[in-house]
């Protein structure tokens, strides 16, 4: 679905940028590399922008270069980004004297025409994918590439670096689990996920956790509690539990740090301390059993992507070149399995896609026995395991 074409001319781009914005995460250089290979077929030159739009504005320390095929044939399977990347600087409302928000987007826009750029790819979530949006409507034609761990960037079904993430998540469930056995603990294990619980959704249904805590389904410690003392009548004396560091009980605000920062551009909260808190809550009805939180934090972030990871950023990387061959602009390149296809980019940002407390997957969760503490005790939706 093409939204515009590059610069006004159904010509084919000569010469395209590519950045990175927010978090980094597994796979980003599988997706450079695809877009420099992919565009070196078609005789395009890639330019390498550094730090988000950091390496169009003038005073910043990044800058651009050159991005050729010999130099990203070895990225597939490197964690990070060799461009380096920023969730705090929005050209729109960048940091000036003072602590003011100044508006340096013409800088970006007058920076990119004389390099000579046809178009940008943008490699981000919402945060990048909402200032790549504004761009295109200045006249800076882009393309954006969803990228995310936490899953929840609208107007696509799957991101790059979430399978990596959920299995980083999972390895760590299988290791607490053998010591959770050994000592009859309860093992937290805080997680990424913001505002959506897909991160801890997925693990905790491929780790075999016994609890699961949402964003989306606020719980009740008593429900909770309950469901523990049910499985230790049972004869199982230990639990895994996963927090998404956006859960929160039944009328209590999400757990947050002192700071306040910026996501993607906006002021936001820094999340937290959802598992020790949760963990609080439960020991208070349950003094009796013993309690270890383990916060994972940016491991979920670093290391190589999964092979279904490169895969993705891989095709990611070649639609949106594609896409710039047939003249698009204000798209992104979404997945939508088996297919890869292109949408409107203002149907990615703004919002948030998040995991549906009445789903299919949450329905095959409870069938699994998993406790999600959103119904009162005795209220669940399927037994729990007999064994």
């Amino acid at each position: 679905m093409a939204e515009g074409t590059l610069t006004g001319t159904d010509k084919k781009p000569r010469r395209i940028g590519i950045t990175t914005g927010g978090g980094d995460c597994p796979g980003l250089n599988a997706v450079i590399r695809a877009v420099v290979l992919r565009a070196s077929l078609e005789g395009i030159e890639v330019v390498g922008i550094e730090d988000g739009f950091g390496g169009l504005m003038s005073g910043t320390d990044s800058g651009v270069r050159t991005l050729t095929p010999r130099e990203v044939l070895p990225l597939l399977d490197r964690g990070g980004t060799i461009l380096g990347t920023t969730n705090r600087g929005d050209p729109f409302s960048y940091p000036g004297p003072g602590g003011a928000r100044v508006d340096r987007s013409a800088e970006v826009v007058a920076r990119a025409r004389e390099l000579g750029l046809d178009l940008v790819i943008t490699v981000g979530g919402d945060g990048t994918q909402r200032i790549a949006f504004d761009f295109d409507a200045l006249g800076l034609p882009v393309i954006g590439v969803p990228k995310t761990i936490d899953n929840d960037l609208a107007a696509t079904v799957e991101t790059f670096g979430f399978g990596t993430a959920v299995q980083v998540v999972v390895d760590a469930l299988d290791r607490l689990r053998t010591t959770a056995e050994s000592h009859d603990r309860i093992m937290l294990l805080e997680v990424m996920g913001r505002d959506a619980g897909w991160i801890a959704l997925h693990s905790g249904i491929a780790g075999g956790a016994d609890v699961v805590l949402l964003p989306e389904l606020p719980y009740s410690a008593e429900s909770v509690a309950a469901a523990l003392r049910e499985r230790i009548r049972r004869g199982h004396h230990f639990s895994l539990i996963v927090v998404a560091e956006g859960a929160s009980a039944i009328g209590e605000e999400v757990a947050t740090k002192a700071a306040a920062g910026t996501l993607g551009g906006r002021q936001a909260p820094l999340l937290g301390g959802a598992g020790h808190r949760a963990a609080s809550q439960i020991a208070a009805l349950l003094p009796d059993l013993e309690y270890r939180v383990t916060v994972l934090g940016h491991i979920q972030r670093g290391g190589t992507p999964t092979a279904y990871d490169r895969l993705l950023a891989s095709r990611l990387g070649v639609a949106a070149v594609e896409a710039a061959l047939r003249g698009e602009h204000g798209v992104l390149v979404a997945s939508f399995p088996p297919d890869i296809r292109t949408v409107p980019l203002a149907d990615a940002v703004n919002r948030v896609r998040c995991v549906d407390p009445e789903g299919q997957l949450v329905a095959h969760a409870r069938g699994l026995g998993i406790e999600f503490g959103d119904r009162p005790p005795g209220v669940s939706g399927g037994p729990p395991p007999e064994g």
